[in-house]
């Protein structure tokens, strides 16, 4: 069984060059970064996990700009969105991006995507919170088309666009992208096995911006690990005390 590690990249926490280098040396098979454009200062949705939202939800770097530098530190390790929200998208500049970091990774991009849980969040986007799930689905399926055809179309029903809008694609195009969702639901077993890639997604090991990730087998470098774990303290401790 292969292992990924999914992580709450911020501003006072370990750079993503340096995290994803560690990663790689400790044997994870794949890296993850979450994605929240901004935290609504008034907000009524409350926090799935319950209680207060933790601070890392308001410090969260750009998942596609952090892993592209993850990708020029590393060589092996797969780089994934977990998860990229779509319905804050739009989906034309997300399918070049995708193809974009696809390209420069090497092929090591994996594109999860998710359709949210804070409806104030969505809706500053524009995103009605009730045709979320539709419009996640909507933009997937308008990505692929831009990636499969020279000239695609797309008709949809939750975005304010031209309803047969037609795009030329530019370059790059990715190959092909593994497209993973965390709304299983919505999918029909059918359309589950062309949406997911061939290959079962990795176990995911969920870390906070103060959590140490552990190694995925007995260590080849025990200094790797107390670098890993001595460079995030650090930040983090130095962010608290500002």
């Amino acid at each position: 069984m292969e292992l990924g590690l999914a992580h709450f990249l911020t501003d006072y926490g370990m750079a993503p060059a340096e995290l994803g280098r560690l990663a790689e040396e400790l044997g994870f098979e794949s890296l993850f970064f979450p994605e929240h454009t901004h935290i609504p200062v008034s907000r009524d949705t409350p926090y799935p996990g319950g209680g207060e939202l933790p601070p890392e939800y308001s410090h969260t770097l750009d998942p596609f700009v952090a892993l592209a530098v993850a990708a020029a530190a590393t060589e092996r390790l797969k780089l994934g969105t977990g998860v990229c929200l779509v319905i804050e998208r739009d989906a034309i500049v997300t399918a070049k991006e995708v193809a974009t970091l696809d390209q420069i990774s090497g092929g090591r991009f994996l594109f999860g995507v998710g359709a949210g849980w804070n409806r104030e969040e969505m809706e500053n986007h524009g995103t009605d919170p009730g045709t979320r799930f539709r419009r996640m689905r909507e933009s997937v399926e308008a990505m692929k088309a831009t990636s499969e055809r020279p000239v695609a179309s797309r008709s949809t029903t939750t975005t304010r666009r031209s309803s047969a809008a037609r795009r030329r694609v530019t370059k790059p195009r990715a190959a092909s992208v593994p497209v993973t969702s965390v709304a299983l639901a919505l999918l029909q077993p059918s359309r589950r096995r062309s949406v997911f890639s061939s290959s079962e997604p990795p176990a995911v090991v969920s870390t906070t911006s103060t959590e140490k990730p552990a190694a995925v087998t007995p260590s080849r470098s025990s200094s790797s690990a107390r670098r890993l774990r001595t460079a995030d303290s650090a930040r983090s401790s130095a962010w608290r005390a500002r």
